[in-house]
């Protein structure tokens, strides 16, 4: 019994001591799911229904921009990720493809203030009659977007990769195909966009602004939650693979890893429900450089992960239960401190 004792504490999270922290409501908002600052005080965010609001977080005022997305609200989908490049506005969304069938698509937009006239450049197909798994986050790097596509609930269409759901992405900025994709490299039976496959339910994307490599998050069932590397032409394995996690009706799904599949960082069983990531840079915070900052909605935690030995990764709860669901999370570019999408509004965490 000893010895079941040590093994359990040494698996179970640190936890952080949140009265080192403020929390601070900076405005209202409902359903709330992606963001990108623009500017040091002013943040672009989508609501879910449909909405595209800039705030200012210094005067914590809210402005709606015009849009025209062929968006639906069904079930998981709506308006998603945003993402600001450039002057360029990039969206990913549940778009409404008809007789409710419906893609994950992206869009990108010249920025406005007031009319945001977008241009599809990705639509994930076929397109599906569910409203589950969507994904979906976007990254930039090196003039080329990366956007993770969810498997909406198909389970097994995430090992064919002659169908976008349950992928990574990844296209030119203006939607064109990267000659070295997969496909152009011993590839030859994946679609052009596809970048990864194998993958259930992404919510996070994120570029290491230290490292320069690309991670992510993926929502498992139940259980199976996970943390990792973005590869090129690799397999994450669902829904071969069920990463420690359980069908929702109690049945196994499979091993939670095997050779020929890519290995995550971290997993999570029970699941956290695993959401938006970043790896932090920035002041004010300044001991958590180069850490991954994990955020869920279930558990309603922030997680940090230290995994530049990943022999040995240090998992921290930073806190839970005090902000709500976390959809997003954001560095403030200038002065570090954090900004959350939780619950019904926008946050600010910053040292007490």
């Amino acid at each position: 019994m000893k010895i079941i004792f040590i093994l359990l504490i040494l698996f179970i999270p640190n936890i952080a001591y949140t009265e080192n922290f403020n929390f601070k409501k900076i405005v209202d908002l409902k359903d709330p799911w992606g963001s990108t600052f623009i500017d040091e005080n002013n943040i672009l965010i989508t609501e879910k229904g449909g909405f595209i609001k800039l705030v200012d977080i210094k005067n914590k005022s809210i402005s709606l921009i015009n849009h025209n997305l062929n968006f639906i609200e069904h079930g998981q989908g709506g308006l998603l990720d945003i993402l600001i490049n450039d002057n360029f506005v990039y969206v990913s969304y549940s778009e409404n493809r008809g007789n409710w069938k419906t893609s994950t698509s992206i869009a990108r937009a010249k920025f406005d203030k007031k009319d945001l006239i977008f241009e599809n450049i990705f639509q994930a197909n076929p397109p599906i009659d569910s409203g589950y798994h969507f994904g979906s986050r976007l990254v930039i790097k090196d003039n080329y977007l990366f956007a993770s596509a969810g498997e909406r609930g198909q389970g097994m269409i995430a090992q064919d990769p002659t169908k976008h759901p349950g992928s990574i992405i990844r296209i030119n900025i203006d939607g064109s195909i990267p000659k070295d994709n997969p496909k152009f490299n011993g590839k030859s039976n994946w679609l052009p966009e596809i970048y990864q496959i194998g993958i259930r339910n992404p919510q996070g994307l994120t570029l290491s602004p230290f490292d320069k490599k690309i991670y992510m998050s993926n929502h498992g069932a139940k259980g199976g939650d996970w943390f990792g590397e973005v590869k090129k032409g690799e397999n994450y394995g669902w829904k071969i693979l069920g990463w420690g996690g359980k069908n929702y009706s109690g049945i196994p799904i499979g091993p939670k890893w095997k050779p020929g599949f890519t290995k995550a960082i971290q997993y999570w069983v029970p699941s956290i429900a695993t959401s938006a990531i970043t790896i932090y840079k920035g002041d004010e915070f300044n001991e958590w450089n180069g850490h991954a900052l994990i955020t869920s909605l279930k558990d309603q935690s922030l997680r940090k992960l230290i995994f530049k030995d990943l022999t040995s990764v240090k998992e921290d709860i930073i806190f839970k239960n005090k902000i709500g669901r976390i959809r997003d999370i954001q560095v403030h570019p200038n002065n570090g401190k954090i900004y959350f999408l939780a619950g019904d509004s926008l946050w600010l965490m910053e040292k007490s």
